[in-house]
């Protein structure tokens, strides 16, 4: 017998096969990360070793569970701004049955979509606010090709790069994706943002290409995208039947119809096995072409093409299924929501190509356990103990709304559920299903579902059981804010201005407020200007309280570039008991993880104890709060690792707060010696004109130290793809108006960091600080000489900045 080792396999199915347990007894054994067991005997004696080890009832999927589960699918739908997700989703509850009329986004016939329930998204025309709705679908079962009725739960998500953290989350609770696509404009920079993050959660997708009614609209170019920019085996599903205006319909290539929506709106599906004879040709090319991808793909695929045979509808279906839930292929469908033509075969791509509940690799830790043990896979039983993450939070009418995912156990109305984090007991007082802004009350939900529960205090990501266990999920990833603003309410000061900004903090982990300590100015922190203006707006309408900012700041990080030892003693005696504590080690810079996002990182490697267990949570804490606050520009410092191998205690004087401070210490004598640099984030840029004025828009990129990474020319206009400094962008909208004559649209994202001239950002730190110091109403001003040293190309530059500094007497 092996035990479990470092990590689980993709499928918890075999893993939970391969576990160690008693033959006679069903259980599961999780042993502490890098121990192996000598043999059968040693594996199944505690007392020949101190480290800890746990059994799990092992849950297997009851006959119920695996008839609700496998018509259950939790989609979401995800794309780059305006390619036409809301108005997608909205065609789906429409032919669902979910609503009765179809109203169209920036509300235009005075109602708007449903999904865009806040007032400013159907004035802007754009998702703001992640929403969740449900609805049911009949759909052809792709193991008995029997029309079965699905359950599905859909997450519409905005498309602006601002609130990115609303798909983050969102895709962090799903089980697959519907990725939406512009016939024209193809792949852009969202698109590519949003791939990343559906590989960060290893979410199934497939891909829609809208607006298929569009001039200019070419499926073959923006298939051959997504292959080449996100990497991704794809191939088309469906051929259009009619380019641009003369778009009716579609052609499975999988069963070989031609599909056509006719009747009012298009709720009428006709299927025809005619196929068209001016695109029969392409669909036979296309078809052989779809064959061709499964092959390289799929092993059954390629067994039948190497036997010199032609698979059927039904195997290409079996393995686009199987290719597509091992994220190694995404089917393409074709369609236009606008014109309510072919949406509905879509719906059935999402019930037989992507994952059930019980597909998706879902696992948890064991808080019992050391940090680095293996995790322990959930089964989405109905009868296991329960196993929930909150993903989401809003204010409502009726207290805190906070969304949840089920993935084991059932979660019952007056339950009393506990909180991994904050080990807090608490009932739950309502339980509902949400269909955007309407709300259905239930009794109870099993695993698998979304919901929302009222009255309960926690924060996004927070994991909940039922008591039994102690199992705690893994939470989003969070991305830093990128730009800063200073606001002030305009008149007195009220409650309301401190209420806004404490439920917008704790609704959005990437809206932070501080107070400045020298300006005492309010910052508010975000991910762009929009996301900013968004909450100033919705200040001054839901609470009535006008403020006014000023100039947008960008938030800069400092890093380190070199490797530096530290051995550094913290010694305080005043009588009695004092303060001892010793840390050895070393810092050294890290690269940003892309599937964590991650890029600060503490690593305890103390062996024998020279430092209690107990005091290793205290060095960690110690190190991120170092981290906080760099020397260079007072900003956060990011790109760092610590390593601790060893120190020493003292049984009376060492505590955690005296190995704390120690840490803290140990890293500021060091940073100096680290080179330490300022990272200035770098936007990407894309850029859409006419043709006419493409060489004005790459000057007005090169002006503002842009890099030009990519243009490409089609039809009358053109694309340009550029990377250029966030400080540079400031006002960026007026003169891209001005230089094509209000023709071009840009959109940006953050891409990274980048080191750049320490000595040019600290002058407009300067500046900054003096600006504040003619701001303020205390004229205590002291002047002073601050020297910093700095590297930049192996040369070392010496800064003498007269700086302004308040002496604000507290």
């Amino acid at each position: 017998m092996q035990p479990l080792a470092r990590g689980l396999p993709r499928s918890w199915h075999w893993a939970l096969r391969s576990l160690p347990r008693p033959s006679s007894s069903k259980l599961l054994t999780v042993f502490p990360l890098g121990w192996r067991a000598a043999s059968t005997a040693a594996a199944h004696a505690p007392e020949s070793t101190e480290l800890p080890q746990y059994s799990y009832p092992k849950y297997e999927l009851s006959e119920a569970d695996l008839n609700r589960i496998n018509f259950q699918r939790n989609i979401g739908v995800s794309a780059h701004i305006d390619s036409g997700k809301t108005t997608l989703t909205e065609r789906v509850l429409f032919y669902t049955g979910r609503i009765r009329e179809i109203h169209e986004v920036r509300g235009r016939d005075a109602v708007g979509a449903k999904m865009d329930s806040m007032e400013l998204e159907r004035e802007k025309g754009i998702t703001i606010q992640s929403a969740a709705t449900f609805c049911d679908w009949e759909a052809l079962s792709p193991t008995t090709g029997e029309k079965q009725k699905y359950a599905i739960n859909i997450i519409d998500t905005p498309g602006h790069v601002d609130f990115t953290i609303e798909v983050e989350r969102a895709l962090r609770v799903l089980d697959g994706a519907i990725l939406v696509l512009c016939a024209v404009s193809g792949v852009q920079s969202q698109t590519t943002t949003v791939d990343r993050q559906m590989r960060r959660y290893n979410i199934p997708r497939i891909s829609f290409i809208n607006k298929m009614d569009r001039p200019g609209a070419n499926p073959w170019r923006i298939i051959d995208q997504i292959r080449s920019k996100l990497k991704i085996a794809a191939a088309a599903v469906q051929v259009p039947i009619g380019v641009e205006d003369e778009f009716k319909g579609v052609v499975d290539l999988v069963r070989w119809k031609a599909i056509y929506n006719e009747g009012e709106k298009g709720i009428k599906l006709v299927e025809s096995d005619e196929i068209p004879a001016l695109v029969i040709d392409l669909a036979k090319e296309k078809r052989a072409e779809l064959i061709e991808q499964l092959a390289e793909v799929d092993d059954e695929i390629a067994d039948i093409v190497l036997a010199d045979e032609t698979p059927s509808g039904h195997q290409i279906a079996e393995a686009i299924r199987r290719a597509t839930v091992g994220l190694k292929f995404s089917p393409v469908f074709l369609g236009s929501a606008i014109k309510n033509t072919a949406v509905q075969p879509m719906l059935d791509g999402v019930c037989a190509y992507l994952a059930n509940p019980a597909e998706s690799v879902v696992t948890a830790h064991d808080t019992r356990l050391p940090h680095g043990s293996p995790p322990v896979p959930l089964v989405p039983a109905a009868e296991a103990p329960l196993v929930a993450l909150a993903f989401k939070l809003e204010e409502g009418r009726f207290g805190q709304l906070t969304y949840m995912r089920v993935y084991q156990g059932t979660l019952k109305k007056g339950s009393f559920i506990f909180n991994a984090r904050t080990d807090r007991k608490v009932k739950v007082p309502r339980l509902v299903r949400l269909h955007s802004n309407e709300m259905e009350d239930i009794d109870s939900i099993g695993p698998g579902e979304i919901c929302a529960v009222f009255g309960v205090e926690c924060s996004s990501g927070d994991t909940f059981t039922d008591g039994s266990s102690s199992f705690s999920m893994t939470s989003m990833f969070v991305p830093e804010p990128v730009i800063s603003l200073a606001i002030k309410p305009q008149g007195q000061e009220t409650p309301n201005f401190s209420r806004a900004l404490n439920r917008f903090q704790k609704e959005d982990p990437t809206f932070k407020v501080h107070i400045d300590r020298e300006s005492k100015e309010t910052i508010i922190s975000g991910m762009g200007e929009l996301h900013l203006e968004i909450y100033i707006e919705r200040m001054r309408r839901e609470y009535g309280v006008v403020v006014s900012s000023g100039k947008p700041r960008v938030a800069y990080r400092e890093t380190i570039t070199e490797r530096v030892e530290f051995y550094h003693t913290h010694k305080k005696q005043t009588g009695g008991a004092g303060q001892f504590a010793r840390v050895i080690g070393y810092v050294e810079p890290v690269p940003f993880d892309p599937e964590n996002g991650q890029d600060r990182e503490f690593v305890n490697t103390v062996m024998g104890g020279n430092i209690p267990h107990n005091y290793i949570p205290a060095c960690e804490k110690g190190w991120f709060e170092a981290l906080e606050k760099g020397t260079l520009s007072g900003n956060p410092i990011v790109g760092a690792r610590m390593v601790l191998q060893d120190g020493s205690y003292h049984v009376v004087d060492s505590s955690e707060l005296a190995f704390r401070i120690a840490t803290i210490a140990a890293f500021r004598e060091i940073y100096s010696k680290t080179k330490p640099m300022i990272l200035e984030p770098l936007m990407m840029v894309e850029v859409v004109a006419p043709g006419e004025f493409q060489a004005a828009v790459i000057g007005s990129l090169n002006a503002r130290r842009g890099t030009i990474l990519d243009s490409e020319v089609r039809d009358e206009e053109f694309t340009c793809t550029a990377e250029v400094p966030l400080n540079d962008m400031f006002g960026y909208s007026s003169q891209l108006r001005g230089v094509t004559q209000g023709k071009g649209e840009f959109s940006m994202e953050y891409r990274v960091s980048e080191l750049k001239r320490t000595d040019g950002i600290l002058r407009r730190l300067t500046c900054q600080c003096y600006r504040m110091c003619k701001k303020s109403s205390k004229r205590h001003i002291n002047r002073r000489c601050l020297r910093q040293r700095s590297r930049y190309g192996g040369r070392e530059v010496r800064l003498e900045l007269e700086l302004g500094i308040l002496a604000l007497r507290i």
